[in-house]
């Protein structure tokens, strides 16, 4: 009788992967040092790049479900597998270490995180506090400095469009302050009534304060009383037969409807509040919100989280609202389209994050329920844009794929461009597109510093050189690699890539030059690839249209570089490349030689007489210009 054979036994760690138990090991280990309080911890791999970042109310109790393999979904046993090491942060509460994850996943950008790709910063209305003449204007970024700031705004649009009606309205000036001081008589926007001229003194001081107050009054939410105001003025006027002044009163009044009947809507007592959408369409998730400050509708944009995996819409809601706060203070109320877990903490968090009070709430009926059945159809129509926008790439990647003979349609495209005028200020520029369209964090310039800036060949062997060997570095396994490559240009430029690639060791990396047609013409572009004759495509076909689109994004990135390279060089000064001449020194240089090419020819004692020059410095700078 044969033996029974004997069979090893396997758990599911070993079958799934061959290094889960050696992640979960890992994990082990960090727990005995693990304390139980609040914190938030990041899971890194081999090469140290974050692969997760978690927040727990009790550590030890969060993590050690890490330990337990078999229970985990498929997505998070692979993150277990690549995990080599582990990072801890303790906080003082569960909200700190919801708001410290929130802005750890903002700066690594784990992969196995839900992420909020477009981070972009919004629009405000700046109003300075200081000073007799303030200015409105639109703004940008940090806001520290001690003016007044009325918003968010959408779009960059939104906000123009009610500045024009602000500077109609209130006749505030926009210019800058070194514009302001020079003016001798008014500009172009006093003569079309969107400007008082007070650089000119067109207008007393208290009267262009009385101005702002109302500017200030109305961007806070008081613009019917404002109405009532201007209405009462314009009558009076026109009682004193002042019909000149009733016009401007009346035109101020016409503008100020117009802002009103376009942006005023009922919110209550909730004059600031945000709406929060979210709808699902297959694996694609959009995410609608929706501004209203000073009881008015500053717009609304459209997100797209990534990496949203297995997650339910509650959570991916939970964990965008959580990133998408930490760059943007939260108004005191936050409608919302799904009831998102732990909402006591999120309401802990946004209320530490904005210094006040910030409510999370459902509206069942009423004008709030109205206002977020609209946005929910706005996160519903954004997916299905998206979504056709999606398909239309996916075609036309498909065919690039056809065209060229690649394995499978290329999930990253990098373009790549020179620009330079008669070899000064040369720069290399790289464009990436793919699926999602262009990918503008990706790109990458390169100053030309070994080739010749008039050899367009040898600057194209450097810019290669350069990415590719960072990337045989940084990137051996090829994660982040092209599948095609395009540059713009004919056969000396493929050539010399090629050339580079093989010097430096890469093979497998798909490149193909286009050049223009005869007389330069769009549409009859020419296509090389290596061994190949090369080609054209019908000028109306599709890929044709989308490989210019590639060629011109990268040209017109080049460009747009290399202008704003040769404008810093022409604001440069000589007096710049000298230690221990700053701002201040070289202003009073400046004052008093007239010019740098006065300094230049000034001797060491007429330079010493310059207040804060000191002799040594006087004969630096002489030794500087003169050789020495």
């Amino acid at each position: 009788m044969q033996p029974a054979p004997v069979f090893d036994t396997f758990s599911l760690m070993d079958i799934v992967s061959p290094s889960l138990a050696r992640g979960t090991e890992i994990i082990q280990a960090v727990l005995k040092t693990l304390p139980n309080a609040p914190g938030s911890y990041r899971m890194l791999d081999a090469r140290g790049e974050v692969l997760y970042v978690g927040k727990a109310k009790n550590l030890k109790k969060r993590v050690v479900a890490y330990t337990r393999g078999d229970q985990l979904p498929l997505r998070l046993q692979r993150m277990v597998a690549f995990t080599a090491t582990m990072e801890i942060v303790t906080t003082h509460t569960e909200a700190e270490a919801l708001l410290l994850e929130a802005n750890l996943i903002k700066k690594y950008k784990p992969r196995y995180n839900i992420l909020l790709r477009d981070d972009k910063s919004f629009p405000y209305i700046r109003v300075d506090r200081e000073g007799p003449w303030p200015r409105i204007t639109k703004h940008r970024g940090a806001r520290d400095d001690g003016a007044e700031y009325f918003g968010p705004f959408a779009s960059a649009l939104a906000v123009n469009q009610s500045l024009t009606i602000l500077q109609k309205v209130f006749l505030l000036r926009s210019c800058s302050d070194a514009m302001f001081a020079a003016r001798a008589r008014p500009c172009l926007l006093h003569q079309i009534k969107r400007c008082s001229a007070p650089c000119v003194g067109r207008i007393a001081p208290e009267a262009y304060a009385e101005l702002v107050a109302q500017a200030r009054a109305f961007l806070n939410g008081e613009s019917r009383d404002l109405q009532r105001e201007f209405a009462e003025r314009m009558s009076e006027a026109a009682e004193r037969r002042d019909y000149e002044v009733a016009a401007a009163w009346r035109d101020r009044i016409r503008a100020l409807a117009q802002i009103q009947q376009r942006q005023d809507i009922d919110l209550g007592e909730d004059k600031d509040l945000d709406i929060a959408a979210l709808h699902r369409a297959g694996d694609l998730v959009a995410v609608q919100m929706v501004f209203f400050r000073a009881g008015r509708h500053t717009g609304n944009r459209a997100y797209f989280p990534a990496q949203t995996g297995d997650a339910d819409d509650a959570e991916i809601l939970a964990a965008f609202l959580a990133q998408f706060y930490t760059q943007h203070l939260p108004p005191p109320l936050v409608l919302l389209s799904h009831a998102v877990p732990e909402a006591d903490l999120l309401h802990e968090a946004l209320s530490l994050r904005a210094g006040r009070k910030v409510a999370l709430a459902r509206p069942r009926r009423g004008d709030k329920r109205a206002l977020l059945r609209q946005a929910e159809t706005n996160a519903r129509e954004a997916a299905e844009r998206k979504l056709a926008e999606t398909a239309t790439q996916a075609q036309l990647l498909a065919e690039v794929a056809t065209l060229f003979g690649l394995p499978a349609p290329p999930a990253r495209i990098e373009v790549y461009d020179n620009s330079h005028i008669q070899g000064a200020h040369a720069i290399g520029a790289m464009i990436v597109a793919g699926p999602e369209g262009f990918e503008k964090a990706a790109y990458r310039t390169w100053n030309i510093k070994t080739a010749a800036t008039d050899d367009d060949f040898g600057m194209m062997r450097e810019v290669f050189r350069r990415r590719f060997a960072r990337a045989l570095a940084d990137d051996p396994e090829r994660a982040r690699w092209p599948d095609l490559v395009l540059i713009d240009g004919g056969k000396g430029q493929l050539s010399s890539a090629h050339e580079i690639l093989a010097e430096i060791g890469v093979s497998g990396v798909p490149l193909v030059g286009i050049s223009k047609g005869p007389d330069r013409n769009a549409g009859r572009e020419q296509f090389h690839v290596e061994g190949k004759p090369s080609f054209q495509l019908p000028p109306t076909h599709p890929v044709l249209y989308y490989l210019q689109r590639l060629r011109d994004e990268a040209h017109r990135f080049a460009i747009g570089t290399h202008r704003a390279k040769r404008g810093r060089a022409i604001t440069r000064s000589p007096l710049d490349a000298i230690s221990g001449i700053g701002a201040a020194r070289k202003k009073a240089l400046l004052h008093h030689f007239g010019s740098a090419r006065g300094v230049s020819e000034a001797g060491v004692e007429d330079l010493a007489a310059v207040e804060g020059i000191s002799r040594a410095l006087a004969q630096r700078l002489y030794d500087h210009f003169h050789g020495g």
